[in-house]
């Protein structure tokens, strides 16, 4: 079992350089990248079984000990969110192909480079490691971004690189901080040393500031709302699943093993991520097309997971597991309708859109269930993982917290409602039509449609996920098993 730990981060970097030496038949290349994927998809799930048998399946690269050996390992957290991952890249690169977006010859080694760099960061347990992932997804994402962009690419680029260049520099900062005071970064080591050694809390202040700033938590959202916008749907869609969700993992993983849960630093979490609700809910009401609507979405959602980690009980860190891996497939499939839309009418913008329920009934079936599932309404998915946030929320007695999230929740419907009233409703205006239209076929509407009914299912049959996001939580809570595999002792 432990083998196949190699394959998500060394499977889609060779298939990547097979794909530059293969000649342009573009259902070869597509081939080559979805199996790929989907064998990345398959040892995520393999991973997970293991892990929900409690075992931790660890790899030592080159087997070196474990203090020089890049070293992976998969708890059911990490094993969760490969799956879910891939599962996100898989739907993305069929939409890439319905839309002609992977007709580049770039698209598909950049989209697996990214990729690669992702399922690395969620198994690495080395800090310096993390670090080198983050760049591995990073670099493509940059060229992505540039192919893909529409009017205003340049500045929205330069946002982006300015932005997380200057993330990557706060956390090798604090990486090698925390190497000079404590003489190693593998996690295993690390355990609890933010609580017994101030010098080290600064450095992993760093860290976390660096991966809050790449999450797009406020107060450092700004640059998500202004670069996501301008790239295409599904390269934003492929970011919404990838980018800023392995920056929350992070803040995530480290949090619960460096400081330990430290109770000390709630208030300051608590802080942040209602603010991140209330920021982010209230520019999407003012957003102008469904790409901006939806990227303001992006800062809003990440709040309510951060509010689980910020708890740090049993439960609200179980609910923050499966809020994390609900909301990456919800926000892919709208992601993916706005693709989709932008595909059949030329333009994702709200004000020129409309009678797309008609046109596309199919469509819009995906786009409401994704929808209703993003502002917790029953029966969906997101209804059960805001519960489990407002529960855990209750249990502490943290009224505030509940009060913002349910307000929230309900400025969440009312922007869903802005988007379905101005795409799906009415009648579409006047105007001169794309200069190639394109009819919805399966290809198009299938990924997000196939996301919308895993939000859907979620939620009366959530239950193999939420024993999976316990044990995730019980692992986050008392790391002892999962430290113990990872250091070898």
């Amino acid at each position: 079992m432990s083998a196949l730990l190699v394959v998500p981060l060394v499977g889609p970097l060779l298939a990547a350089g097979a794909l530059l030496a293969l000649p342009g038949r573009p259902v070869l290349r597509r081939a080559v990248a979805l199996v790929a994927t989907a064998a990345v998809l398959a040892v995520g799930g393999a991973l997970l079984a293991a892990g929900r048998g409690g075992e931790v399946p660890v790899v030592r690269v080159g087997d070196w000990p474990a203090v020089v050996a890049i070293t992976l390992a998969a708890d059911p957290l990490s094993a969760l969110l490969v799956m879910v991952t891939a599962t996100v890249v898989l739907a993305c690169l069929v939409a890439a192909a319905a839309t002609g977006e992977d007709r580049r010859r770039a698209f598909l080694p950049l989209a697996l480079v990214l990729s690669a760099g992702a399922y690395g960061a969620l198994l690495t347990t080395d800090l310096f490691n993390l670090f080198v992932l983050v760049e591995v997804m990073l670099v493509p994402s940059y060229v992505l971004l540039a192919l893909s962009g529409g009017p205003g690419r340049a500045g929205a680029g330069r946002v982006y690189v300015a932005t997380n260049l200057l993330g990557s520099t706060l956390l090798l900062t604090g990486v090698g901080l925390i190497y000079g005071i404590t003489g190693t970064v593998g996690l295993a080591d690390l355990a609890g040393a933010a609580r017994d050694v101030p010098a080290v809390a600064v450095a992993g202040g760093l860290v976390l500031l660096a991966f809050a700033l790449k999450s797009a938590l406020v107060p450092l959202h700004d640059w998500l709302p202004r670069a996501y916008p301008v790239a295409s749907p599904v390269v934003v869609a492929l970011f919404s699943g990838l980018l800023t969700k392995v920056g929350l993992y992070a803040v995530i993983r480290v949090y619960a093993v460096l400081y330990g849960g430290d109770p000390a630093y709630h208030p300051l979490l608590v802080a942040v991520a209602l603010a991140s609700m209330v920021v982010g809910v209230l520019g999407a009401v003012g957003a102008g097309s469904m790409r901006r609507v939806l990227s303001f979405h992006m800062v809003s959602q990440v709040g309510y997971v951060l509010l689980g980690l910020a708890l740090f009980t049993a439960a609200s860190l179980a609910a923050a597991v499966f809020y994390l891996a609900q909301y990456v497939l919800v926000k892919a499939a709208l992601f993916l309708c706005a693709a989709a839309v932008r595909t059949v009418r030329g333009t994702d913008r709200l004000s020129q859109l409309g009678g797309l329920a008609r046109a596309c009934p199919v469509l819009a079936l995906a786009f409401g269930a994704a929808a209703l599932s993003l502002a917790g309404l029953p029966p969906f998915g997101g209804f059960l993982a805001k519960f489990l946030v407002l529960r855990a929320a209750g249990d502490v007695g943290d009224w505030l917290s509940m009060t913002v999230a349910v307000l929230v929740s309900l400025v969440t419907l009312l922007s869903m409602l802005k988007i379905w009233g101005a795409v799906f409703w009415g009648e579409a205006p006047a105007r001169a039509a794309p200069q190639r239209p394109t009819r919805a076929g399966p290809a198009l509407v299938g990924p997000p449609l196939a996301l919308g009914a895993c939000a859907l299912l979620l939620g009366p049959l959530g239950g193999p996920l939420l024993q999976v996001a316990d044990a995730a939580a019980a692992g986050l809570l008392e790391p002892a098993g999962y430290l113990r595999a990872v250091s070898g002792r």
